[in-house]
């Protein structure tokens, strides 16, 4: 390989990681984060053992959200809010897309709570980016 400036190797500039941080890392990655292609095939399989939390605004909710998703905007979140879940719930919580932070905010609501919680990532972006459809019904 030629000696190119750093400039113009942006990718080997900086060495990769070890083999075992990389596994390590990328473990750690997939216990705070889903997409949503598993979400997707979670929820047609009928029993997908965690709760979707849309956490967006309630009208952002009524003009479409993953079906099966219960509404809680990510400022609403309380243990008041979550009483009806039991304390080993698994929550996926999802926003607009990648451009949102809504589902980050959300993530930290739950974990100061205590409870467990995984971000789909992309979002609604996301899911109609794989062709899913949204739905309109109550959730």
């Amino acid at each position: 390989m030629p000696n190119l400036p750093s400039a113009e190797r942006p990718v080997t500039d900086i060495p990769a990681a070890e083999p075992e941080q990389a596994l390590a890392h990328f473990q750690r990655l997939l216990a705070y984060e889903t997409d949503c292609w598993d979400v997707h095939t979670a929820l047609a399989a009928g029993h997908p053992g965690f709760v979707v939390l849309d956490v967006r605004s309630p009208a952002a909710f009524t003009a479409g959200h993953l079906p099966g998703a219960a509404s809680l905007p990510h400022r609403r979140i309380t243990e008041h809010s979550l009483a009806a879940h039991p304390a080993d719930t698994l929550f996926v919580v999802y926003c607009s897309g990648p451009h949102c932070n809504g589902a980050d905010r959300a993530a930290v609501a739950l974990a100061r709570l205590g409870r467990r919680v995984k971000k789909m990532i992309g979002g609604v972006t996301g899911w109609q980016d794989e062709g899913f459809e949204l739905t309109s019904e109550p959730g």
